[in-house]
């Protein structure tokens, strides 16, 4: 009997000041649309770099994880199938700000002032983010 089961992904909070990195996804799905540097975590490898290897190909930017900030699992999070996406909070080591990879753009926002719609659920992680930052 083969069972079924989730796949997981990682995504970064990284932040500086009142800023955090956002990039525009550059397939579907969500083509076009913001959202927070991540991706799928690769056989035999950890998360938490997973998470470094993610921001970095998708910004530009080496990162160093701060902290493990939560678990989103809703089974209707991504479209294209049950995701779990472990998220972290990163502080910029060095690195020039360019999107690549699967992102077209990735650009500093504020973080009051998000883009309207973000892809899959991270303005709800943001969200929830900035209520344990305050």
């Amino acid at each position: 009997m083969k069972y079924k089961t989730p796949k997981i992904t990682v995504d970064g909070i990284v932040k500086k000041g009142d800023e955090i990195i956002l990039i525009k996804r550059k397939n579907n799905p969500y083509k076009n649309l913001w959202a927070l540097p991540g991706g799928y975590v690769e056989y035999n490898e950890k998360t938490e770099d997973a998470v470094i290897r993610e921001i970095f190909e998708e910004t530009g930017i080496l990162t160093k994880i701060k902290n493990l900030f939560g678990v989103y699992s809703d089974p209707k999070r991504d479209p294209r199938g049950h995701t779990i996406s472990i998220i972290y909070e990163l502080k910029i080591i060095k690195g020039k700000l360019a999107g690549g990879d699967d992102a077209s753009l990735a650009n500093f926002f504020n973080i009051y002032n998000l883009p309207e719609k973000l892809s899959f659920d991270h303005k709800k992680i943001i969200q929830d983010y900035l209520k344990e930052a305050i």
